[in-house]
C-alpha cells in the first residue's frame, strides 16, 4: 500500500493506493490563505502538519488495516512557498506563498544581481518564485532573515515534520530560483545573489528516490509502520503529471485547480522565460516540463459564487448552462492576483467590462468559465511560441468535474481535452507512484500508466468561432488596461497621492 499526500493551498489531500494502483481511500483537511495586506499570501506552517495529520487520521478512522500496510510515502505540494526555519527548526515566519506578489521590486533587483537567470533558472525573475521572497524578507525583516538556517518548500516542511530530514526534490526545487534546472543541482551563484549559501539548502533528490524515513513517533501517531520509505516527491504540477502518464515528450495536460497550469512534458531543457513560460525539472530523472500559469483559475469560480450569493459552484454552474455564448456578452480578465503567463505582471486585476442594468449572475458566472479559459489560450500561444509541442492533452483538477467548463475550454483551446477518471486526486496519486518507484525500483513505464479517461470533450464547432473574437477582446482588453493597473499597487498608489497633494500645496 502506497500513501499519497499533496499539500494544497486550499486543502491537504491524502490518498491510499495498493499495488494494483487502484484507489482504496481518499481524505481532504481544509486549509485556509492569510491576505493581512494588499499583494499578500501566507499560512502557517504548522496548518499543513495538523491537516495532515487530519487527513491520515481520517484514513485511520476508515481502513486502519491499510493503513498499517503502508510501505512508502509520496509527497506532493504547492510550489514555492518560502518556509523559513532557525537553528532549532522553529518557523520564524508564516510561509509566503506562491500567489503572493509583494517582492517585485526584489526581482528587478535580483535580475541586475544575476543578469544570466534565465540561463540558469529557465525563468523570468516573478513575485510568485522563491528568491524575490527572501530578498524581501533580507530588506523588510533583517531580524529574521539573519536567524535563517533552512529555507523549506512547503511538501518539504511536512517532510521534515515526519521525518526529521530536509531534502527536496528537482522539479519543486526549480520553482525556487536557485536551481541551475539543466544541471539539476543547486546554484551557487543564485544563491549568493540572494544573500543565502548552500547551506541553507536542504538534499536534493530525484522525485522516484528514496529522499528520508518515517520517524518512530509519527509513525506512532499516524498509525503508520515505523521506518517506511519518504520519497523525494514533486511539485504539484509535476505529480499531476506522473499521477495522468504525462511523462514523455509532448504529453501534456491543462489543470483546473486554485490556479490554473497548462503542462507539456520535455525530453530536454527548454527555457522561454521571455513569455514568462515556466521550465521546469519533471519529477522524474533526465526530464524536464514547461509551464503556463495563470494565478487564479478554478479560485475566480468559487469567488464569483461569494460574491452573487450563489447558493453553490454547482447551483450556479446548473444556472450557467442555461445560456449560449453571445457576441455582446460580458467580459472577464480573472487576474484576481496578478498573473504570470505570459504577463508577468503582479500588478494586473480583475475586470468585469461590458456590465449592464440586465447582467445577471448566470452572465457573470459564464464571463469568468470563459475569461479562465481565455487565460489558458494566452499560455497556448505562450508555449507554442516557444517551440513546445503539443500532443494529446488532458483536463485535471477540481474544475475538470464541470463538463461545461470543458467544453468551453476545448472550444477555446480548439483541441480535444481527454477527462480522466482520477482527475481531481492527480497531484496525491502521483505522489502514490513515486514513493512506489522508490519502494521498488520499478521502472517508469511499468509505474507512470496513462490514466483512463472518462470522456474526451471535443470543441464545439459552433463556438470556436466566437471564442476566438472573444479572445481578441479579452487581450485587447488588458492591453488597454495594463498601465493602469500599477497605480492600484498600493506602493504605487500611495507615490501617486503623495504627488496630487505636492501639486495642489
Amino acid at each position: 500500500m502506497f500513501l499519497g499526500l499533496d499539500i494544497g493551498t486550499s486543502a491537504v489531500k491524502a490518498i491510499l493506493v495498493d499495488e494494483s494502483q487502484r484507489l482504496v481511500a481518499q481524505a481532504s483537511s481544509a486549509l485556509t490563505v492569510s491576505r493581512p495586506q494588499p499583494l499578500w499570501s501566507e499560512q502557517d506552517p504548522e496548518h499543513w502538519w495538523q491537516a495532515c495529520v487530519d487527513a491520515i487520521g481520517q484514513l485511520q478512522q476508515s481502513c486502519p488495516a491499510s493503513l498499517r500496510q503502508v510501505v512508502a510515502i509520496g509527497l506532493s505540494g504547492q510550489m514555492h512557498g518560502a518556509t523559513l526555519l532557525d537553528r532549532d527548526a522553529r518557523v520564524l515566519r508564516p510561509a509566503i506563498l506562491w500567489n503572493d506578489g509583494r517582492s517585485a521590486d526584489q526581482c528587478e533587483t535580483l535580475a541586475q544581481r544575476m543578469p544570466g537567470l534565465g540561463d540558469i533558472t529557465g525563468n523570468l525573475a516573478m513575485p510568485g518564485f522563491t528568491a524575490p521572497k527572501l530578498l524581501w524578507v533580507a530588506e523588510n525583516e533583517p531580524e529574521i532573515f539573519s536567524n535563517i538556517n533552512k529555507v523549506l518548500l512547503p511538501k518539504d516542511y511536512i517532510r521534515y515534520r515526519l521525518s526529521g530530514s530536509f531534502g527536496s526534490d528537482m522539479s519543486d526545487a526549480a520553482g525556487t530560483l536557485w536551481l541551475d534546472v539543466g544541471k539539476r543541482e543547486w546554484s551557487q551563484d543564485m544563491l549568493e545573489a540572494s544573500g543565502l549559501h548552500l547551506s541553507h539548502m536542504p538534499d536534493l533528490y530525484e522525485g522516484s528516490e528514496q529522499s528520508a524515513e518515517l520517524s518512530q513517533d509519527v509513525a506512532d501517531l499516524l498509525g503508520l509502520p515505523r521506518g517506511i520509505t519518504i520519497a523525494g516527491g514533486g511539485g504539484d504540477n509535476a505529480c499531476g503529471a506522473v499521477g495522468i502518464g504525462a511523462v514523455r515528450a509532448g504529453n501534456a495536460f491543462v489543470s483546473l485547480g486554485t490556479s490554473g497550469v497548462y503542462f507539456v512534458a520535455n525530453a530536454v531543457f527548454s527555457p522561454n522565460p521571455d513569455r514568462a513560460v515556466h521550465a521546469f525539472c519533471h519529477a522524474l530523472p533526465n526530464t524536464w516540463h514547461q509551464m503556463g500559469v495563470t494565478l487564479s483559475a478554478a479560485s475566480c469560480l468559487d469567488w464569483v459564487a461569494k460574491l452573487t450569493a450563489a447558493e453553490s459552484v454547482d447551483k450556479l454552474l446548473a444556472e450557467i448552462a442555461s445560456l449560449q455564448p453571445n457576441p455582446a456578452s460580458t467580459l472577464f480578465l480573472p487576474y484576481l492576483s496578478g498573473e504570470r503567463t505570459p504577463h508577468n505582471d503582479p500588478n494586473a486585476k480583475g475586470v468585469f467590462f461590458g456590465l449592464t442594468h440586465e447582467t445577471t449572475r448566470a452572465e457573470l458566472g459564464r464571463a469568468v468559465l470563459e475569461g479562465v479559459a481565455f487565460a489558458f489560450a494566452d499560455s497556448q500561444q505562450a508555449l507554442l511560441q516557444g517551440g513546445a509541442e503539443i500532443g494529446r492533452c488532458s483536463i485535471i483538477g477540481g474544475g475538470s468535474r464541470s463538463r461545461l467548463w470543458g467544453e468551453i475550454l476545448a472550444s477555446v483551446l480548439d483541441r480535444p481535452l481527454d477527462c480522466l477518471t482520477d482527475g481531481e486526486f492527480g497531484p496525491a496519486f502521483g505522489a502514490s507512484r513515486l514513493a512506489r518507484m522508490a519502494q521498488t525500483g520499478e521502472s517508469i513505464a511499468e509505474v507512470c500508466t496513462a490514466s483512463a479517461t472518462t470522456h474526451t470533450q471535443l470543441p464545439n464547432d459552433l463556438w470556436v468561432d466566437h471564442y476566438s473574437a472573444q479572445l481578441a477582446r479579452y487581450r485587447e482588453l488588458y492591453a488597454a488596461l495594463k498601465d493602469s493597473f500599477s497605480y492600484y499597487n498600493p506602493q504605487a498608489a500611495v507615490a501617486a497621492e503623495k504627488q496630487i497633494l505636492r501639486k495642489s500645496s
